[in-house]
This record gives structure tokens, C-alpha cells and sequence, in this order.
């Protein structure tokens, strides 16, 4: 029989995955016992080279402003994003792949401590001594991340995840995604509640 596993798609940058945040732990407290669970980066930004220009930040700002209506979620609008910023996704979704390969239990909180970082304290997530101070605060090793964080293998690792994800014909996130044997289902493109998102899980985990 083969093992039904639950993938979350998310970027630690991804506004609607910040917002999709507690749909995602209550599904953890209320399945996670009986139903293994993954996360699987999937690279929203990630590569960019170039500042933001003001008109895309207001775009953005806007997107920002849509969650919080609709999932209640904290945001710090004021000064966010502030000039010069490069919305390079890569960095923080390495910093969870090297979390994962330092202790697999912490990735799930630790995704959620970037989140709030970014979205509510205002921390620049794409810099490298900004992930390690987050790292600790999850409880583990600065040094040991930091040189998880710089190997080839994990930066090759962050690539896989984003691929994978594109070969699942997931090109938007949040997104969950069931696996049994070669079957992926996808039970959500983009947010939705835990009461509409149950019923969709509980038919696939009974068929």
C-alpha cells in the first residue's frame, strides 16, 4: 500500500502563503499524527537581480493589503520594501532547505518565523546574516547553518525544489498537492480557508 504524503508548496515570500499560514498549522495539529507532511519551495521570485521599481512595490503593496482583508494576518505596510530592495526569493527558500537537512521538525516553524520577519517586523529575508539570526531564533546552530546555507549541495537542493514544482504544473502558490504512488493530486491552488479546504482533504485521504 502506498504511503500517502501531503506536499505544501509555499515561498517564504509569497504574501498568500503568509496568509494561507494558519490553515496550514491547524492542518498540521489536526492531521499531522496520522498523515505525513512535506514542504516544497517553490521559488517565487527567485533569481532576481534588479531593484524594485515604485509602481511594482504599489502592486505588491496592493497584493499585501488583499490578504490581510482576507485572512486577518499582520502586516507592517509602512516603510516596507524600501528602495533599493531586490525581491529575490532564492535566499530565504535556501534557508529553509538548510534548515530541513539540520533537523526536518523545525522547517515547517521555521518558514513561519521568515514570514513574520518579512511581513511583520520588516526584516530583509533576502540577506544572509538576517537568515542566520532567524535560524537561531528556530534553535539551531548559527555556524551550522551558515555553512549548510553556502554548500553546493543545498543551493543544488533549492534548484530541485523549484523544479519539481514546475514539473507538477504548479506555477502559483500556496498550493497543496496529495501523493500516492504516481498520482499528485492538487487539493488547492491558491488560498482557501480550512473549512473549504477540509472537505477536499478528507475525500482524498478516504479514496
Amino acid at each position: 500500500m502506498n504511503e500517502k504524503i501531503l506536499w505544501y508548496v509555499a515561498d517564504p515570500m509569497c504574501s498568500w502563503c503568509w496568509g494561507f499560514s494558519p490553515v496550514i498549522e491547524r492542518i498540521r495539529q489536526e492531521y499531522g499524527d496520522s498523515l505525513r507532511m512535506e514542504l516544497l519551495l517553490g521559488g517565487l521570485r527567485a533569481g532576481t537581480k534588479t531593484p524594485m521599481p515604485p509602481q511594482q512595490r504599489e502592486e505588491i503593496l496592493h497584493h499585501w493589503h488583499a490578504v490581510q482583508r482576507a485572512t486577518g494576518q499582520p502586516f507592517s505596510f509602512e516603510g516596507a520594501m524600501p528602495e533599493g530592495f531586490i525581491y529575490d526569493t532564492e535566499p530565504a527558500s535556501r534557508a529553509v532547505v538548510a534548515a530541513f537537512r539540520i533537523s526536518p521538525d523545525v522547517v515547517f516553524p521555521f518558514l513561519k518565523t521568515i514570514q513574520s520577519a518579512f511581513y511583520v517586523d520588516q526584516q530583509d529575508v533576502t540577506r544572509q546574516e538576517v537568515l542566520e539570526r532567524l535560524a537561531v531564533v528556530a534553535g539551531l546552530d548559527a555556524r551550522l547553518f551558515s555553512q549548510v546555507f553556502e554548500s553546493e549541495a543545498v543551493k543544488e537542493l533549492t534548484l530541485g525544489h523549484f523544479k519539481k514544482v514546475r514539473q507538477w504544473g504548479v506555477h502559483g502558490f500556496p498550493a497543496v498537492v496529495g501523493q500516492k504512488g504516481t498520482d499528485y493530486p492538487v487539493l488547492t491552488r491558491g488560498y482557501c480557508s480550512f473549512e473549504d479546504f477540509r472537505p477536499r482533504l478528507d475525500s482524498w485521504l478516504e479514496n
